[in-house]
Formats: C-alpha cells, sequence, structure tokens
C-alpha cells in the first residue's frame, strides 16, 4: 500500500511539474499585444469571404504578428504604409482597394500576388509570399492579424500611433 501511495505521489509530482514547465512556453507564444490590444483572449471570428467565418485563435495572432514583424514591419509600422502614406492598413483603406482586401482569403490573394492599390499592375514594393515560402496557415494567421489590428488596434492605420 505504501509503495502505491509513493508510486502515485512521483507520478503526481512529475505531472505537475511537466504542467509547470510547459507554461512558459505556451505563455511566450501569446503576444501581449495581441490579447490586449486586439481584443482577442477568446477565439475571434473573421471573414474569410463570400459570407464564410474562420476562428483565429490567440497562438493564431500571436503567430500572424511574428510574420508582419519579420515580413512586413519595415514598410507597415503600426498599419501606416511608408512607400505610399496615403494607402494605409486601416480597414477603409483594405475595403477600399480593387479588389477589396478586407477579407482573409482576399488579403492572402494579395500576399501571395501584389497589385497595386487599384488592382492595375503588379506591386513591386510590397514582398510576395508563395506557398513555397509561407504555408497556407501561416499565411492566413499573417492576413487575420492584419484584419483584427485593422479593426480593433488604437492608431492602426492613422497618422495617430
Amino acid at each position: 500500500m505504501l509503495s502505491t501511495i509513493r508510486h502515485l505521489l512521483i507520478l503526481l509530482i512529475v505531472s505537475v511539474s511537466l504542467f509547470i514547465c510547459s507554461l512558459p512556453a505556451q505563455a511566450a507564444s501569446l503576444d501581449p499585444y495581441v490579447v490586449r490590444y486586439l481584443d482577442a483572449v477568446e477565439p475571434v471570428p473573421l471573414d474569410l469571404g463570400e459570407g464564410e467565418t474562420k476562428l483565429f485563435s490567440v497562438k493564431n495572432l500571436s503567430e500572424g504578428k511574428r510574420l508582419f514583424e519579420e515580413n512586413c514591419k519595415n514598410c507597415h509600422v503600426g498599419g501606416a504604409t511608408l512607400p505610399n502614406p496615403l494607402v494605409s492598413l486601416s480597414i477603409e483603406a483594405l475595403r477600399g482597394a480593387t479588389p477589396p482586401r478586407d477579407s482573409i482569403s482576399s488579403l492572402v490573394a494579395f500576399l501571395r500576388q501584389p497589385m497595386t492599390y487599384n488592382g492595375t499592375e503588379e506591386s513591386f514594393s510590397c514582398r510576395q509570399m508563395p506557398e513555397s515560402w509561407v504555408s497556407q496557415s501561416e499565411i492566413e494567421n499573417l492576413s487575420a492579424f492584419i484584419l483584427r489590428a485593422a479593426q480593433k488596434a488604437p492608431g492602426w492605420g492613422t497618422n495617430s500611433f
């Protein structure tokens, strides 16, 4: 009986230790900016296009923010567009593009093949993100971060950060 209790106690200690050790890794993947400014404590429904929505978790949006910082932030800090300051990443500007870029699928299409704001020619200001370089789930998370920031982040896509 004592042996069984000892084994159960050891098992409990190991389990609790593993759980506690995994907490910092989980917390590190959740960006505090996403939680606070994008109001993403629970999964967030975002427009996929054509009347469909998809839920994006805090982890998805945090990955999208990381990808944004690695690939987009140099030209789009705070949702501004340094190469063309008249066209930001605000929800209004994304909606006003030709074709509109205010859904996950339309923003993914743009990131795969960037076009000028009026849609008449290829844009060389924005980096093309082919599927061989960025997976479908990663580019959707990046698009979700941009759209959620356009919806919720204070000062995103405006002149006042």
